[in-house]
C-alpha cells in the first residue's frame, strides 16, 4: 500500500484571524480557500520540501484549540526557531531532554541537543487558539524514514 498524510484539519474559533496567522506572520502557503454560506475552509502548506498541509474552518466537529503536538522538522532549529520568533510567534526557546521534554516542560534542558543528533531538539509555540506545535530538529534520517520523492 502506497499512502501519504497529505491534510492535516485544526480546529479555530476563527479563519480569518488563523488564515493571517498561518499565512502573513508564518509565511505558509495558502493553497485554496473557500467561502460558501456559513462554510469558510482554508489549506495551508508550510514552507519546506514536505507534502503535508493543514486544513482549517467552521464548521469543525473538534473544539477550537484542543489540537496538540503537531510536529513541523527542521534541520537547523536555532535558525528556524529565531526566525520564527522575529516573525512575532509566541515560541519557546530551544530546548532538549528526550521525548519527554516535549510533553513534560520540567523535562527540558536549556538549548539544543550538545551533539545536535537529530529528532532531540524542540521549540514549542502556539497559533491563536492555543492549538500546539512541536518544531524538532532533523538533521539525518535513518535510510527507511527518508522521504520518498
Amino acid at each position: 500500500m502506497n499512502v501519504n498524510l497529505e491534510v492535516v484539519s485544526i480546529p479555530v474559533s476563527d479563519v480569518d484571524r488563523a488564515a493571517e496567522f498561518y499565512r502573513d506572520v508564518l509565511g505558509w502557503r495558502v493553497d485554496i480557500e473557500i467561502k460558501d454560506g456559513d462554510t469558510h475552509v482554508v489549506e495551508i502548506t508550510p514552507t519546506g520540501a514536505g507534502h503535508a498541509s493543514i486544513v482549517f474552518g467552521l464548521p469543525m466537529p473538534a473544539p477550537p484549540g484542543s489540537m496538540r503536538h503537531l510536529e513541523l522538522a527542521t534541520p537547523d532549529i536555532v535558525q528556524a526557531r529565531d526566525e520564527m520568533a522575529e516573525r512575532g510567534v509566541d515560541i519557546t526557546e530551544v530546548y532538549h531532554g528526550g521525548a519527554a521534554a516535549v510533553f513534560e516542560p520540567a523535562a527540558r534542558i536549556p538549548g539544543p541537543d550538545p551533539d545536535r543528533k537529530s529528532y532531540e531538539s524542540y521549540a514549542s509555540f502556539a497559533d491563536p487558539d492555543g492549538n500546539g506545535w512541536t518544531l524538532q530538529e532533523v538533521t539525518t534520517r535513518p535510510s527507511d524514514r527518508a522521504p520518498a520523492s
